[in-house]
């Protein structure tokens, strides 16, 4: 028998600008998901996306030069701009 793990879920609620909102829910429904579903996997990915110390340590490596040939970091480095770190 397979056991699933339900997730706990809590209702929130956030003020967001109009704006924001009706963009967000073009962007779910380019997508064919609803708004909640949609914020949701966003949040997640933003909150679970961060590197750990090896993937550091490597990106430093690369930054540094200190490996042979070339090594292009420059979607690496924008996703992490992107997300302030």
């Amino acid at each position: 028998m397979i056991m699933e793990l339900a997730l706990q879920k809590k209702a929130q609620s956030f003020r967001l600008p109009v704006e924001l909102i009706e963009r967000l829910k073009k962007m779910a429904k380019r997508e064919n998901r609803s708004l909640n579903n949609f914020v949701e996997c966003a949040l997640l990915a933003l909150a679970y996306s961060e590197p750990n110390e090896e993937t550091k340590a490597a990106i430093e490596e690369a930054r540094s030069g200190k490996l042979q040939g070339p090594l292009d970091v420059s979607s690496v480095e924008a996703m992490y701009k992107s997300m302030g770190l």
